[in-house]
């Protein structure tokens, strides 16, 4: 009998042990949060099939490009292409990027407030958390771009 409560504990840390060797394996095989920063960022609507200016009627493809807009961090300014009216392409054209942190605070922010103002087909879109004025600077370049449409 005094054997079998000798390997009782020893069991109990060899099964601690494993079940906590498990859990860091599961967690390190998670994938980290990665941002579409290059994707979101860098897309470019191709010039020859989009018509500038703001005179034609709601058809076709018009590229439409917002007030650069002053922030606390520097400008931001976005491009819209409106296909028949509908909203089918933003992009940040400037946006703030002279120190790491503003590369690293719109790495995820520019990407999230495209799909957002795609989703919602306007510029009443929420801000990103920690990126305030990038948003707010976002939102009144895409409304200046919207509202040049309609003129």
């Amino acid at each position: 009998m005094h054997t079998l409560k000798k390997n009782r504990p020893l069991r109990r840390i060899v099964l601690a042990g494993a079940a906590t060797v498990s859990g860091i394996v599961l967690l390190l095989s998670l994938k980290p949060h990665t941002t579409p920063a290059v994707a979101g960022v860098a897309t470019v609507p191709a010039p020859s099939s989009s018509s500038s200016g703001p005179s034609g009627s709601a058809t076709g493809t018009r590229t439409l490009t917002g007030d650069s807009v002053q922030t606390r961090y520097g400008p931001v300014q976005v491009r819209a292409t409106l296909k028949n009216g509908k909203l089918t392409d933003v992009t940040a054209v400037t946006y703030p990027q002279e120190n790491p942190r503003d590369q690293q605070i719109n790495s995820y922010a520019i990407p999230q407030l495209t799909r957002e103002a795609l989703t919602a087909q306007s510029a009443d879109i929420d801000t990103v958390s920690g990126a305030t004025y990038t948003s707010d600077g976002y939102r009144q370049s895409l409304q200046s771009a919207l509202d040049s449409a309609s003129h």
